[in-house]
This record gives structure tokens, C-alpha cells and sequence, in this order.
């Protein structure tokens, strides 16, 4: 699969709850990250982080609201394993019905067929606010951050 396809399952793969085919979008050994999480980013660096992280965050997402991927550009690199997508997932919220929509921005590194490395850069607040746990985000946020390392 190019890095497009790949992309575009995973995105509509979470948009579906297809919770556990994720995984093997991802190399054995990847290194996932995001960067703007309010708690700090806590990197995934294998199949089996992701496939505990999907298993985990999943259901409780897909109890919460119910989105599709929308407006989604992608835009191809020089280096040809490399694409930069951005999207917006939109959707309602299962218990009021609210609608919402979470931009995002994802850099991902595809080498056959496989993420081997993703930079997901999603809006927390917003994502927080369609699923009504704005006060965990808030709190995450509060917490003392680890120490800076050094690039």
C-alpha cells in the first residue's frame, strides 16, 4: 500500500471502530507519537503499544461519539515514504447528539505497506469537548511535565 492508502485506512479504520486491524497498519517496531497531548507525549514504539492503546482508548471513544474523517488533503513529500495529511474528523456526540469537528494533522513515514513513524497532531481540547471529558484534559494539562530532552 502506498503511504495514502495506508492513511486513509487508518483514519477511517478509527472512524469505524475497527479497533483491532490497527495494528497491523504499523511496523513491529514504530515510533508514534503526539506531540501536543495535554499529558505530555507517551510514544508508542511497537505493534503491541498500539495494539494495547487502540484496545484501550477505542471503545471508550466509540461509546462517546461517532465521526468520519473530513476534508482530508493530502500532501505528498519529496521523500517518498513520507506524506503529510490534514483532515478534520467530524461527528455527533452519542448522548446529546451535538455536532463537532477536531482538526488534525498527521505526518506519517510509510515503508512497505507499514508505519514505521507517525507524528499525530490532533486538537485535544476539541476532541475532548465531543466526547465530554474536557475536565480530565484540563487536569492531564495540570500535571508537572517530565524533563525536556534534549534533540
Amino acid at each position: 500500500m502506498t503511504p495514502t492508502e495506508v492513511f486513509l485506512r487508518l483514519v477511517h479504520g478509527v472512524a469505524d471502530g475497527d479497533y483491532a486491524s490497527l495494528p497491523g497498519l504499523y511496523a513491529e517496531q514504530t515510533d508514534v507519537r503526539h506531540p501536543m497531548a495535554p499529558g505530555g507525549d507517551h510514544p508508542l514504539l511497537s505493534r503491541d503499544a498500539l495494539r494495547e492503546h487502540f484496545g484501550g482508548t477505542g471503545p471508550r471513544v466509540a461509546q462517546a461519539i461517532r465521526f468520519t474523517p473530513d476534508n482530508v488533503r493530502v500532501h505528498e513529500t519529496a521523500d517518498p515514504e513520507v506524506i503529510v495529511a490534514e483532515f478534520e474528523y467530524a461527528g455527533t456526540r452519542t448522548a446529546d447528539g451535538a455536532s463537532f469537528r477536531v482538526p488534525c494533522v498527521f505526518v506519517l513515514r510509510v515503508r512497505d505497506g507499514q508505519i514505521v513513524e507517525s507524528r499525530d497532531y490532533v486538537d485535544h481540547v476539541a476532541m475532548a469537548r465531543a466526547r465530554g471529558t474536557l475536565d480530565q484534559v484540563f487536569a492531564a494539562a495540570r500535571e508537572p511535565r517530565g524533563p525536556v530532552a534534549a534533540s
